[in-house]
């Protein structure tokens, strides 16, 4: 549950198109959390709020068009271990940023730049 990467199998999912992927602010990905809490009574670890969030943007999309869908989700935990990340964002202390495409690409050349190692006795 504490892995922030993307697994193997979710990632060939990705790429061979089976499944999408969305970006979500945190701020929306919390709001989602506190209403999952209020309305459920589990705290969600913050990772789970993104779903959380997707849940719902697909729900409101499925109301305004008439549809009636199951949608299913899985909850990876509780936030009982994550309640100061809930504390910033009650106080408005938690703030939505994104990456631009320019730092990303210099995060990509510096992953493709060889390096070399030092390891102590070699």
């Amino acid at each position: 549950m504490r892995y922030h990467g993307a697994g193997a199998i979710v990632s060939q999912l990705l790429k061979d198109g089976i499944i999408e992927a969305n970006a979500i602010n945190q701020i929306e990905c919390f709001d989602a959390g506190i209403l999952f809490s209020r309305t459920e009574g589990v705290i969600p670890a913050p990772e789970a709020n993104h779903a959380i969030a997707e849940v719902i943007r697909q729900a409101k999309h499925a109301d305004a068009e008439g549809v009636s869908k199951t949608i299913l989700f899985n909850l990876c935990g509780h936030g009982h271990f994550d309640l100061s990340a809930y504390e910033q964002y009650l106080n408005g202390k938690l703030v939505d940023f994104e990456v631009s495409q320019e730092e990303i690409n210099i995060s990509l050349a510096e992953l493709n730049t060889p390096t070399i190692l030092e390891v102590e006795g070699v």
